[in-house]
């Protein structure tokens, strides 16, 4: 789940050690960089991805660095001794690769977890000044390093939303920082020159995030951007790409240029009522039709979470133990919603293992969702991983399914065996195997 978007400048100047004298200069940025790390502290997020404008560059797309291990220091800024690491969430790596192997704007994997193998990708100072706050805030996340790529402000945006998307099936609270700062022309003697127009473009862009206006964003004008000599738009794109078919509010927490560069902090939360919820619409699925006694009717405009077709499973426990579960292995209704509702009503109702649950036992009854990735056919018990991946076993016209990450299901062969033992497939018989992903999503 999405718990925030920060934006944040990255002037080495503000890391204490570095600025020392010149430190007061960009206090409210300072002061800017604490208050957002604190807010993102408080959104108690598992994962984090960081998108910067100084890391490898590439016009093909934007670059995911894909090591494991990635690491850093501000040697170049004279200070060696000041040094960030940052652990890459191979989970979500995969995640991603997979969400866009269709996608017109595929990013470049950088690494050797990559389609282009680096033997060292160092860190950049775009990402090491947001992480330094927020490893001052006691905040030490694994996550995803982007790097956006030279491509037009809706290519980018369409690329936050598959990263979105992979972030989501990932099922950890998660933030987005988007690292950039705003024009390098503010006043004479800035590093990249004056231009007059340079303060235009930070105000309108400030206004425009303010206002949540990404359409103005997204058709800034090109000759206004150039003059402004900005290095931080594309990465804010892409935070926002993440953001579409969310509602959400803009906190801008400071703005200054005191070296002739905009430094701008803001925060955007999407509406914590408008935020993807499966778990909710199955609750509230069950609570209606326990008090009317029919599934209630869906709203005609659903998010695009819901809004497109995925298959669903939704698990009921109780004190631990399981009360009822029925799904979808491939989508069967017009969208996920009804997919979701309709399964929560079966699995209360209609599963032959437990009796029909009893209005009175709702309250205390435990509600989780599996929303599954398409199935992809394997060519080997090999490419399971029981903790990854769920499995469909096929033989003739029986099939059995078993989804990932159970307790107790340690092994391929035992994921096998019981997918195979669901289905009435003996030992011996030929099998076509079936894997695929789940985003699970329980209530907090």
């Amino acid at each position: 789940m999405l718990k925030l978007v920060g934006i944040a400048p990255h002037p080495p100047i503000i890391i204490p050690a570095i600025g020392r004298g010149e430190l007061e200069k960009a206090a409210k940025t300072v002061a800017g960089m604490q208050a957002l790390s604190r807010r993102i502290k408080e959104a108690r997020p598992e994962l984090i991805i960081l998108i910067t404008p100084h890391g490898p560059v590439q016009r093909e797309g934007p670059a995911v660095l894909a090591s494991q291990l990635l690491e850093g220091s501000f040697a170049q800024f004279g200070f060696p001794q000041i040094k960030i690491n940052f652990q890459t969430d191979l989970k979500l790596l995969e995640l991603l690769q997979q969400e866009t192997k269709d996608d017109l704007l595929k990013p470049i994997f950088l690494g050797d977890r990559g389609n282009l193998s680096y033997s060292k990708v160092d860190l950049d100072h775009g990402a090491m000044v947001p992480i330094y706050y927020l490893q001052q805030e006691g905040l030490d996340l694994p996550g995803l390093h982007i790097t956006f790529g030279f491509n037009s402000y809706r290519d980018l945006y369409h690329f936050g939303q598959s990263l979105r998307r992979a972030a989501d099936r990932r099922g950890l609270p998660y933030v987005v920082l988007a690292s950039g700062d705003l024009s390098h022309r503010l006043i004479p003697g800035a590093p990249a020159g004056y231009s007059r127009r340079g303060a235009e473009f930070d105000q309108k862009l400030v206004d425009y995030l303010s206002g949540a206006e990404v359409e103005k964003i997204l058709d800034f004008d090109q000759q206004l951007v150039e003059e402004a000599g900005e290095c931080g738009l594309r990465s804010f794109v892409i935070a926002l790409g993440m953001l579409e078919g969310t509602a959400f509010k803009s906190d801008i927490i400071s703005y200054e240029g005191p070296f002739g560069v905009g430094y701008l902090v803001a925060a955007l939360e999407p509406d914590v009522a408008d935020i993807f919820n499966p778990t909710k619409l199955a609750r509230s699925t069950l609570e209606q039709y326990f008090g009317q006694g029919k599934a209630p009717a869906l709203p005609e405009q659903l998010s695009p979470q819901l809004a497109h077709k995925a298959g669903a499973f939704v698990s009921l426990k109780k004190e631990g133990l399981l009360r009822g579960c029925i799904g979808t292995v491939e989508p069967v209704r017009q969208n996920l919603a009804e997919e979701i509702s309709i399964n929560a009503i079966s699995a209360a109702l209609r599963d032959p293992r437990f009796p029909p649950l009893q209005k009175d036992e709702l309250a205390t009854t435990d509600i989780s969702v599996d929303i599954l990735s398409p199935l992809e056919k394997i060519e080997s018990k090999a490419q399971l991983d029981p903790k990854k991946y769920g499995v469909l076993v096929r033989s003739g016209s029986r099939s059995g399914l078993l989804l990932p990450d159970l307790e107790g299901v340690n092994s391929i062969d035992e994921q096998v065996a019981i997918a195979s033992c669901k289905a009435g497939i003996g030992p011996g018989e030929p099998l076509e195997l079936f894997r695929f992903t789940v985003t699970r999503y329980k209530e907090e």
